[in-house]
């Protein structure tokens, strides 16, 4: 079960596709943050949804938002589908302890092994206040992201 709007949003420290470590804490009282866990880098809905974020980034990474991507993939995994895609934001390893930050926000599927398709928005203060999931072969629409971006 996902975490509910208005809950907290649980802390995490998950390294990118850099090797740099990236805190949901670090952002807090600076950026609200669209943290979107997807199952697996290189398969073809999960492609789909992170290259539609690349074309409309701005509306996503700027003064006021950061996006953070995780999967269960290795930061290896995830440096060259970001490098294959032109990917120009993080995306975050939830590789090990596998699966521990999914699990977190409730959007971890033990049968299958990773996350499913699971969207938070979390306020400068670091509250959850707008959330979607769907199953693993269901896109989301990101025009709904950004019209909860629009209600902080």
């Amino acid at each position: 079960m996902a975490i509910e709007v208005g809950t907290e949003a649980p802390d995490f420290e998950l390294k990118d596709n850099h090797g740099a470590t990236v805190k949901l804490s670090d952002f807090r009282g600076e950026k609200s943050v669209v943290l979107l866990f997807y199952p697996f880098a290189f398969t073809g809905v999960c492609t789909g949804e992170l290259c539609a974020l690349r074309d409309e980034l701005p509306k996503f990474v700027n003064d006021e938002v950061q996006l953070l991507a995780v999967s269960n993939d290795s930061i290896h995994t995830l440096r060259v589908f970001a490098e294959q895609e032109g990917l120009d934001y993080p995306l975050l390893s939830d590789f090990w302890p596998h699966g521990n930050t999914s699990r977190a926000y409730g959007v971890f599927d033990e049968d299958k092994g990773c996350a499913v398709r699971g969207t938070f928005i979390i306020d400068k203060a670091g509250v959850v206040r707008w959330t979607v999931v769907n199953g693993l072969p269901d896109a989301r629409d990101l025009n709904e992201y950004v019209k909860a971006l629009d209600t902080l």
